[in-house]
């Protein structure tokens, strides 16, 4: 705040807002530089359903991703189908939650699908669920 004082002695007192926009301009700055690296993931296109529930926000979820060139990852890490269930075998020994979650391109032929399920459960798996997308409304938008 700058106080000074005029030709009739009167107080006067302006606010400077000049540092408070520097730092907003910086912060801005970091923020727009940090932002697309916070975006990580494999980008799937996932089939539509009409009945899709919520995944429960576990810390310790697995999730198995075929991509659209046909790589298996575990989280983010790649894996060989033939290596699939020893990995998650591995993975299991010293876990309660048995759970996975299936996220699979929608043009993947249906036998790498079932191929990959099968390697899951092949690994003691106890519950299998399968990630989509909500199926817009088609009737709606005509």
């Amino acid at each position: 705040m700058a106080l000074g004082r005029n030709n009739n002695d009167i107080l006067m007192s302006e606010i400077n807002v000049t540092p408070f926009v520097d730092v907003m301009l910086v912060l801005l700055i970091i923020f727009m530089v940090t932002a697309p690296m916070m975006v990580q993931g494999v980008n799937v296109s996932l089939p539509e359903t009409e009945n899709t529930d919520n995944i429960a926000s576990d810390e310790d979820q697995l999730i198995v991703t075929i991509d659209k060139n046909n790589k298996i990852l575990i989280n983010d890490y790649e894996v060989g189908i033939d290596f699939l269930k020893e990995k998650l075998a591995k993975i299991f020994e010293n876990r309660t939650n048995k759970n996975i979650f299936l996220k699979a391109d929608k043009n993947i032929p249906y036998g790498t699908v079932v191929r990959v399920m099968s390697e899951i459960k092949g690994a003691g798996v106890e519950k299998l669920g399968m990630v989509t997308l909500p199926l817009e409304n088609t009737e709606s938008k005509s």
